[in-house]
């Protein structure tokens, strides 16, 4: 039931909601609050749980290639620390029209699909990463360390700007607090090697033909992925 503040006090006490405004408008802005909300809470556990799937898939499926830790335990620490704090301006971030123009429900078998297409799809390009710097260009197990760190990173930021929305990312502009944090964690990861911090994690600087083969990999998969997103909701509704 719904009340006034100016009603009287039986009035009050037994309503669930207590309008301090004469307005009904009131109500139709928390529901839509309440939804944008809702769906930036989905849109943090479709990146999560499918960039958690991936790597999981990646760590375990590395080990019958790689004769050497893939990434030191710091390192992996450092680079959640870093993905963290991108993902933490979703909360604001702009919610598309057609998710809040009915009420949506929470649905595990589309989280499910979500999770297993997406997160497998970011394997494939992580071992694309392994087979061309061990093979490509026959590195050493620190270059090596350094080349993954920086592909995995930025295909876990920049899929972020790609699957926040399932139009097409260059017609749904995300929040510039979500843009800018992006922004500013994917130019600290390039930099960290090039700081004492980078010594500490034992993140060296790459040379120009691998960092330039290491952003190849990564346009491919923003672009393939933006490409599977669009078939995604045309195959799976939400």
């Amino acid at each position: 039931s719904i009340s006034v503040d100016n009603a009287v006090d039986i009035a009050k006490e037994s309503a669930d909601i207590v309008l301090l405004k004469n307005d009904l408008e009131v109500i139709l802005a928390g529901i839509l609050e309440g939804r944008k909300a809702f769906i930036n809470t989905l849109k943090y556990l479709f990146m999560q749980t499918s960039s958690n799937f991936g790597n999981i898939f990646s760590m375990a499926g590395a080990s019958f290639i790689i004769p050497f830790l893939p990434l030191l335990p710091k390192q992996v620490l450092f680079q959640n620390f870093l993905t963290d704090i991108a993902v933490v301006s979703i909360p604001k971030d702009r919610v598309d029209e057609d998710w809040i123009r009915q009420p949506k429900k929470w649905d595990l078998r589309f989280i499910k699909y979500f999770m297993v297409i997406f997160g497998l799809l970011s394997s494939v390009f992580d071992f694309i990463t392994f087979l061309t710097l061990i093979y490509g260009f026959k590195v050493t197990p620190e270059e090596f360390r350094s080349g993954w760190f920086i592909e995995a990173l930025l295909t876990q930021l920049f899929v972020i700007l790609i699957l926040r929305t399932k139009f097409r990312f260059y017609k749904s502009k995300p929040d510039k607090y979500l843009l800018y944090t992006v922004l500013i964690v994917a130019f600290t990861g390039l930099a960290i090697p090039f700081t004492p911090l980078g010594t500490i994690l034992e993140l060296y600087p790459l040379n120009s033909t691998l960092f330039l083969a290491i952003l190849a990999i990564v346009v491919g998969y923003i672009v393939l992925v933006e490409t599977v997103k669009i078939w995604f909701y045309k195959k799976i509704h939400f």
